[in-house]
């Protein structure tokens, strides 16, 4: 099965989450936030910046457990919902 490319509208939404997670990140360090959501620093990395936009659903549902951010906001921010409390990334 051949994987098609993402849209422009996939890769932002990515980049979107990317964000939300880096700020919810905030000072924690990114090795032990990637160690407790199961995946390695070099993913987490490449969620946060944007150049992994799609990760799969049980990495985004580890890294809101780890970050403490629901995944009713992780998806809201992925289609670009305004009314995500900022709040809840902190």
């Amino acid at each position: 099965m051949v994987r098609q490319p993402l849209t422009p509208e996939q890769v932002e939404a990515g980049r979107r989450l990317g964000a939300l997670l880096r700020r919810a990140r905030a000072g924690r360090d990114l090795a032990d936030v990637a160690h407790a959501a199961g995946i390695s620093p070099e993913t987490l990395r490449k969620i946060e910046t944007g150049r992994l936009p799609s990760p799969g659903f049980g990495t985004v549902v580890r890294l809101g457990e780890a970050l403490d951010v629901p995944v009713g906001d992780l998806a809201a921010t992925w289609r670009g919902d305004d009314d995500v409390p900022l709040e809840a990334a902190s």
